[in-house]
């Protein structure tokens, strides 16, 4: 999405935010591969480097595999391709009604905000499915929507009335819609009791260490626990009891002030909240995003909140616990002696990555509420070593307040030395081992000076090398197994890149090969027999560096083996993100986001038609299961 006439929506937000101290994970990786070698050190396929894992050469597969399917190809079409012998068929689109009094999309208008209020929100990110008295019911979150295709009707692209950005932040937040299967296909049901819209308007819950902290408290709210709304939540998690957890992402960009030389607090600046917006302009409707006038406001945004899809009538909750950054997901590992433990990753170049221990443990009839509110929060450091340890983010520590460590968190973690990591996005566990997945998507702008929207950092880390156009995925092994363990031994499960362009490192691991080349990994999750589901967010030119790359695409890793297949690769200029089962595994539901950003794209109406974000349903041809 495209912030101004020069910067990405990444280097815009990168050239408000200052980056912190230097601990960066490149340093970390460069120094453990001049210590060990390339792929008999932190690069080694198939197994961490400490236990001696089998390595692929390029391009060969391994004896046996347990992919149930024939890889594609690269494709830059605009449509959907899967392996021969899958079909993916369209579920629900952004700003298809939700109830019998909604409007259909018009493709002219594109909509107002009171059809967008009854209808499935924009740009779909991360997603759960959750079974409820028979019922199948869908939780996706609706990230942001793209200006220039929800007013591509007015000129330029850009909102001309109140009710045009009314209409943009009624198509931001999360979206519950019941599903039902006819015997052939999966579709939403109009009119269910449990189809709802938790948009920037609804009330919530804050709770937590921080709620009812002067630094919550604003004129609409001076107790400090009553906010409204949640917008731009990335990926998702899943309670063990069966709640969804929306993840606030990048919160900062919807906050502005009249006065453009207005000057934000450090603490602000830190997260990237300024006096410009991206141009969605809600503070023009709204006064709390007015940042002059509501400095609080951005401290009540930047959490996890969890959701009860099975009571519609249930107020959200902001869990303050779990640290406020730009939180990608959050990934729920119940462990061995029962308590909670939730990775999350800090979505922005130079940021770290996170985990919750509950101080209680998980069972039938306890109170879960206690649980997302008493723990300790954690940042990671990885040494050069293959180990790691997780630093307590504690008042002892840190010499702040548990609330102000709430609501500072990323302050809290330069404090204590975690390593800065390249965009740390989703966090997934291994349901058969005790190991831990993280996509580092890119830093493509090491090397730029920090006042151009770059990151001045030296190559060194869990990427070698001078710019991180590709990006990489981490993986880690708790100590004795225990996820609430201080210590962990780290590797690289893949380093992504282009063999058939380079042949130094930028052309990848040993796992990467002409027929399976991606860059920028985003989403990931495990499916239940323990393949790595891989979804891009990267570059698309499929030329120079990306020439072969295609659009993006999702992709499943074998953890054991290290072989990696391409599955599916989406439409033109869109995003893979999101992925969920059905409850007996015959359908998988995946996310496509922002097709068309740049303008290239009509999917997946086809034709001359506005392009819209939607929901697929994968399914084998022949019924049996996906994954």
């Amino acid at each position: 999405m495209k912030n101004d006439a020069t910067l990405t929506f990444d280097e815009f937000d990168e050239a408000v935010n200052p980056r912190p101290e230097d601990c960066d994970f490149d340093h970390v990786v460069e120094e453990a591969l001049s210590r060990r070698g390339f792929l008999g050190g932190v690069l080694a396929m198939g197994g961490f480097a400490a236990l001696g894992g089998a390595v692929l050469p390029r391009g060969a597969e391994a004896a046996t595999n347990r992919f149930a399917f024939e890889a594609v190809a690269a494709s830059t079409a605009d449509e959907i391709v899967v392996p021969k012998g899958f079909k993916a068929e369209i579920l629900v689109r952004w700003a298809d009604p939700l109830w019998s009094d909604g409007v259909a999309f018009d493709q002219a208008t594109r909509g107002t905000a009171a059809s967008q209020a009854r209808a499935f929100g924009d740009n779909t990110d991360g997603m759960e499915v959750f079974h409820h008295q028979g019922r199948t019911l869908l939780v996706v979150n609706n990230e942001y929507t793209n200006r220039e295709i929800i007013w591509g009707n007015r000129a330029d692209g850009k909102a001309e009335t109140d009710d045009d950005v009314e209409k943009g932040l009624l198509a931001h937040g999360v979206t519950v819609v019941e599903l039902a299967h006819d015997g052939s296909h999966w579709q939403v049901v109009t009119d269910s009791p449990y189809n709802r819209r938790i948009t920037p308007r609804t009330e919530m819950a804050l709770t937590g260490p921080a709620a009812g902290h002067d630094l919550m408290k604003t004129d609409t709210d001076p107790t400090g626990t009553v906010t409204f709304g949640t917008w731009n939540n990335c990926g998702s998690g899943k309670t063990p009891w069966g709640t969804y957890l929306a993840c606030e992402e990048n919160f900062n960009g919807y906050f502005s002030a009249a006065d453009e030389a207005h000057e934000v607090s450090a603490e602000l600046a830190r997260y990237g909240v300024s006096a410009k917006d991206w141009g969605y302009g809600w503070a023009r409707v709204d006064e709390r995003f007015d940042v002059a006038k509501n400095p609080n406001e951005p401290n009540r945004a930047g959490y996890v909140v969890e959701i009860d899809p099975r009571d519609p009538s249930s107020t959200p909750k902001k869990r303050t616990a779990l640290g406020r950054f730009k939180h990608e997901n959050a990934e729920c590992v119940v462990n061995r002696d029962g308590r909670l433990v939730i990775y999350m990753g800090d979505d922005e170049r130079g940021e770290f990555l996170y985990r919750y221990v509950s101080d209680g443990v998980y069972a039938a009839g306890v109170d879960t509420d206690a649980l997302m509110e008493n723990g300790t929060l954690y940042a990671a450091r990885f040494d050069a070593s293959g180990k790691g340890m997780w630093l307590a983010l504690t008042s002892e520590a840190t010499g702040m307040s548990q609330a102000e460590i709430c609501i500072h968190t990323r302050i809290a973690a330069s404090k204590l030395g975690a390593t800065t990591m390249d965009r740390p996005e989703w966090v997934t566990a291994n349901p058969n081992a005790d190991e831990v997945y993280c996509a580092l998507t890119n830093n493509k702008n090491r090397g730029v000076k920090p006042n151009k929207g770059g990151d001045d950092t030296p190559a060194e880390g869990p990427n070698p090398r001078e710019k991180n156009n590709y990006g990489q995925i981490v993986r880690w092994r708790p100590e004795g197994g225990d996820h609430t363990a201080e210590g962990f031994d780290w590797d690289l499960f893949v380093l992504a890149g282009n063999p058939t362009v380079h042949s130094d490192t930028y052309a990848g691991s040993e796992n990467v090969n002409a027929g399976n080349m991606f860059n920028s990994p985003d989403g990931l999750a495990f499916d239940s027999n323990g393949l790595l589901w891989i979804q891009t967010d990267g570059k698309y030119s499929n030329e120079g560096d990306f020439a072969g790359h295609g659009n993006n695409q999702m992709l499943a890793g074998d953890p054991v083996t290290g072989e990696i297949r391409r599955f599916l690769v989406g439409p033109r200029e869109a995003e893979i993100t999101g992925l969920c089962w059905s409850g007996d595994r015959r359908t998988m539901f995946v996310g496509v986001q922002h097709p068309g950003e740049d303008g290239d794209s009509h999917w997946p109406d086809g034709g001359d038609s506005v392009p819209r974000s939607a929901i697929i349903a994968v399914t084998r041809e022949d019924g049996g299961l996906v994954g």
